[in-house]
């Protein structure tokens, strides 16, 4: 076999294998080492080895089909696709950080198709399971990367959130999941679905292992994110420094955070400062009733900690005008990214791809700078302020379903989701919401999003980290976990 099983066909053929090489990056589902080919295109023992040193030796890598990865192919979910590529000479920049750190690549993750979607549904190579919710939808697009980390076959899932590509699969899952700022870390060796919003992530089972891939690779973009300049720090309050790497100093007021270094348990506590809390209650409309309850109850549960003093309740922007104009910037750059090759290859998409697509290709672009005005205005009321709010609108939903009904949950995540992507703000999914399930005594996961500043991704991490430990997983007093 060639360095790149897949071979560029369809559904039904064996996941590609490589020659066994140093160290082993996990077993297959239920530990009996098979390989899922809905979770894997290209798997290996590792695929890519990393460096002998560094802080992420003995972590391994699923990567989402849309990075580079040298001497294999990019797929981008869409057998014909992969099939007219050829191997890459180099590394993604993002996967090259990882590698650098001493992380070892596992292999190539499976994505939704052209990473335009948030289930976590291929047509080609089927749906990749979600060991949180067996009956459950995985969530997508970076959807091969979450399952393999919940499986333990990988321990970081190398993804991209456009319009939640992480914050939903982990949301789902119950894993953690970062949403970086835009720009921060490079996406050289990336297909792209819409650069304005594109952003790398990563998913993982703690957030010790996030906050070690974040330092890895976070900070080489440029800083500040490639979105500052236009957004401007006179909308962003008072003007903090942007620098990622900068101290800690100011803490998180009333969040029981002091000081910058490292705290005890080793997690970093550096990144842009963050100064209070925000809910938007136009926004937590848009989740369903048990997940505003959970997430009413986890605010409840902070606030009696102590760790959610400082917490205003803002109006944003409407909900419905803020996601009108994120879609017609995403599908204006989706349909101008991928266009002419759909046209040229009309029958290489699934339905639900397909007929996204050919809506955006009949979008009308908005006028220069509207999602830049629409950036500021939500800038102009969050300031330094951490926005609250669930992740996705509700738990994972059932793999059977479809059609109008999941088009109205995308439509409904969207609306939470959306305004990160606007912004350039990073967000972080923290598993610690659950809500009932009928069946089960345990609660389907939900994450708690923390929308922060842009810069502030490293503080995210170490605050999330803080809640976890008050929160576990909470919801209603019915659905909690014994």
């Amino acid at each position: 076999m060639g360095a790149d099983g897949d071979g560029g066909r369809g559904a039904g053929e064996p996941v590609g294998r490589e020659p066994v090489g140093r160290g082993s990056a996990g077993r297959g589902p239920g530990g009996t080492g098979a390989v899922d080919p809905t979770v894997w295109r290209v798997v290996g023992d590792p695929l890519v080895a990393g460096a002998v040193d560094g802080p992420l030796r003995g972590e391994s890598v699923a990567v989402k089909d849309l990075f580079a990865v040298a001497g294999h192919r990019t797929g981008a979910g869409v057998p014909a696709f992969l099939a007219q590529q050829r191997p890459t000479p180099a590394h993604a920049d993002a996967v090259r950080l990882l590698l650098d750190a001493g992380a070892d690549v596992r292999g190539i993750a499976r994505t939704d198709e052209l990473a335009y979607s948030l289930a976590g549904r291929n047509p080609h190579h089927g749906t990749p399971p979600n060991p949180a919710v067996p009956d459950g939808l995985p969530g997508g697009s970076s959807s091969g990367p979450a399952a393999a980390v919940a499986l333990g076959e990988a321990t970081i899932g190398l993804g991209t959130d456009t319009g939640g590509s992480v914050r939903v699969p982990a949301s789902y899952q119950g894993l953690w999941g970062l949403r970086t700022t835009h720009g921060s870390v490079p996406v050289a060796g990336l297909v792209p679905l819409a650069p304005a919003f594109d952003t790398v992530g990563w998913l993982t089972r703690d957030a010790r292992t996030l906050a070690a891939a974040a330092d890895a690779s976070l900070g080489v973009g440029g800083g500040r994110g490639a979105r500052d300049d236009a957004v401007g720090d006179d909308a962003v309050g008072d003007g903090a420094a942007w620098d990622d790497g900068a101290a800690w100093d100011d803490g998180v007021r009333g969040g029981g955070v002091r000081g910058g270094g490292v705290r005890g348990d080793g997690v970093p506590l550096s990144g842009r400062p963050v100064r209070g809390f925000a809910v938007a209650p136009g926004l937590l409309a848009e989740a369903e009733p048990g997940v505003r309850a959970a997430f009413d109850h986890a605010l409840s549960c902070l606030a009696a900690a102590g760790l959610l003093e400082d917490l205003a309740v803002v109006g944003l922007p409407g909900a419905d005008d803020l996601l009108g104009v994120f879609r017609a910037v995403q599908a204006a750059e989706a349909w101008g990214t991928h266009g002419d090759w759909i046209m040229r290859n009309p029958d290489a998409l699934g339905a639900d791809v397909a007929a996204r697509f050919r809506w955006a290709s009949n979008v009308t672009p908005p006028a220069p700078g509207t999602a830049v005005a629409a950036a500021r205005q939500v800038e102009a009321v969050l300031g330094d302020r951490v926005l609250l709010l669930p992740s996705a609108s509700s738990a994972a939903p059932p793999r059977a379903g479809g059609g109008p009904d999941g088009e109205r949950v995308r439509t409904a995540t969207m609306r939470l989701t959306c305004v990160a992507g606007l912004t350039g703000r990073p967000a972080l999914s923290v598993p610690v919401l659950g809500v009932e399930r009928s069946g089960s005594w345990a609660p389907a996961p939900v994450g708690l999003c923390l929308v922060g500043p842009r810069g502030s991704d490293r503080a995210l991490v170490a605050l999330g980290a803080l809640w976890a430990e008050e929160l576990r997983t909470v919801g209603p007093p019915a659905a909690k976990r014994s």
